[in-house]
């Protein structure tokens, strides 16, 4: 069975450290977690991440004030009733795709996105067996079928939720495997 995701997460050029992620199954089926493990205060220093995507993520900041009276975030408190352990997320994931003998699995720019999966089983080793060891990328069937970016369909809402861009992803695959079926 096909399953398309996204992942959240920090990321320094050292560490991946991931947020949330969200699947859709091909059968419909949706999965959305969000870690409570990630480290909430460089989350609360990165901008991008702060009004990208804890706009979709439940949370309470952390505010105190500069020397000049202008407030700053210091740190943020997930709230959100989608957050759990990665180790709950991890066995969730197995329950989600059940005992498929083979998960095709497809993401957008899907490097970290695997990397964000992959770590929450530990070490790639560890990824259970119904797991594959890559995730195919669908920004390479772009370059396959020679569309350019700007006549993508468009995701009407929700970027960078994991979950909403999950959705999108599985829209991006079918424009794009149409593309390349003539």
């Amino acid at each position: 069975m096909r399953y398309y995701y996204d992942t959240e997460f920090h990321e320094d050029g050292k560490t991946i450290d991931f947020i949330s992620i969200g699947i859709l199954a091909e059968d419909g089926r949706e999965y959305y977690a969000v870690s409570n493990e990630f480290d909430t205060r460089r989350v609360a220093q990165n901008n991008w991440l702060m009004e990208n995507v804890m706009t979709s993520i439940d949370h309470d900041s952390f505010v105190v004030a500069d020397g000049e009276g202008i407030p700053l975030i210091r740190d943020i408190y997930v709230t959100d009733p989608a957050a759990k352990s990665r180790a709950e997320i991890a066995q969730d994931i197995l329950d989600f795709v059940g005992l498929d003998d083979y998960a095709e699995l497809w993401a957008w720019y899907s490097a970290y996105d695997h990397v964000c999966l992959a770590q929450l089983f530990g070490k790639m080793i560890n990824m259970p067996n119904r797991l594959p060891f890559q995730t195919d990328d669908i920004k390479t069937l772009v370059k396959l079928a020679r569309v350019q970016p700007n006549h993508l369909p468009r995701q009407p809402e929700g970027l960078h939720n994991a979950l909403a861009d999950a959705k999108h992803n599985k829209v991006r695959y079918d424009f794009l495997m149409g593309v390349l079926s003539g």
